[in-house]
């Protein structure tokens, strides 16, 4: 696993109404880096966003419905997972119900398998396009990613 990336499995609680499940505490430790901002992404399927990295800003995603592959690649020259690749699937039909914290420095990306999917995902930060929001071509070799492995892009929107 790439160091200070953490999966939370959530616990679901059903009965005859549906479900409750807690997504997140402030109390959390894995939350100590604490709340900037809370954004909602909604993906058709197909659809590749990548790759995203940020200076100093921590993500936490949270996948509400459909099923997403997500890649991460650790970029920190310094840490001692540089250059590590690691995926995770997160959402319904097989994918993990856990909340995935993204270190800052730490590549990242998704690809929806099953869609309509609905990302939701808490920053250590508010946006700011000019420090935190860079980017990474999807196809870039020095990663060295497929995203089309196992299902062609259906989407031309790749961000």
């Amino acid at each position: 696993m790439i160091d200070g990336v953490v999966i939370k499995e959530l616990a679901r609680h059903p009965d005859e109404r549906g479900f409750f499940e807690e997504i997140m505490r402030v109390s959390d430790p894995f939350f100590a880096e604490g709340f900037g901002q809370l954004s909602h992404s909604h993906m058709h399927e197909g659809v590749v966003k990548a790759w995203h990295i940020h200076a100093t800003q921590i993500d936490w995603w949270f996948v509400v419905n459909g099923k997403v592959k997500v890649a991460l690649y650790d970029k920190r020259e310094h840490s001692k997972t540089h250059k590590e690749l690691n995926e995770f699937t997160l959402g319904e039909d097989g994918g993990q119900t856990a909340v995935l914290k993204i270190p800052a420095g730490v590549a990242h990306g998704l690809k929806v398998l099953k869609g309509p999917a609905d990302l939701i995902y808490v920053t250590s930060g508010e946006y700011n396009k000019e420090k935190e929001e860079g980017r990474i071509a999807y196809d870039d070799p020095t990663i060295g990613y497929d995203w089309v492995q196992g299902m062609p892009i259906t989407n031309k929107n790749i961000t």
